[in-house]
């Protein structure tokens, strides 16, 4: 489970006219693709939403994005129950106060670099990249590496059984 403004950006927000533009890190789309590959349900809640948000779950095949949540934990709590998935079996990043109540929804709460201090004080792993600026993507390895499936990913692209393979959405 991933918040998406601070996690997935860098926080910050632009508009264009009326259009609100928002800026995703390739890294991060390719360690999603991964992990989407490896077979894990990756879902996003986030307070805010736009269509540039939308546009890029689309890309990356992220079926569960939720949009507008007042309520994280609850949406969380939500999913897990549809999606029959325990707490335990359950990661969760976030950067800002709101993702707290994610933390307890989730085995590991992981917070980017960037994060607001209390945030970091309560995650059990704080990467070393911020925000939108590979820290999903240092996730993603950690999680793949744990799981004994990095090497695929480092058997290069000609490689059809490696995770995200099939996924050119990326940006890469």
């Amino acid at each position: 489970m991933f918040d998406v403004d601070g996690t997935l950006t860098d926080g910050r927000v632009a508009y264009l006219g009326g259009e609100e533009l928002v800026t995703f890190h390739v890294h991060d789309g390719q360690g999603l693709a991964w992990l989407l590959k490896a077979g894990l349900e990756l879902a996003w809640i986030t307070g805010r939403g736009s269509r540039a948000v939308e546009a890029r779950a689309r890309e990356l095949g992220i079926v569960h994005l939720f949009q507008r949540v007042g309520d994280k934990a609850e949406c969380l709590r939500t999913l897990q129950e549809r999606l029959d998935i325990a707490p335990d079996h359950t990661l969760a990043m976030g950067d800002d106060l709101a993702d707290l109540a994610l933390a307890r929804r989730a085995a590991l709460f992981v917070a980017p670099a960037n994060a607001r201090p209390e945030v970091r004080e309560r995650a059990q792993l704080v990467t070393a990249a911020g925000g939108g600026a590979g820290a999903v993507r240092e996730l993603a390895e950690r999680v793949l590496k744990a799981r004994g499936l990095w090497a695929a990913c480092l058997a290069g692209p000609g490689d059809a059984g490696r995770p995200g393979a099939p996924r050119g959405a990326t940006g890469e």
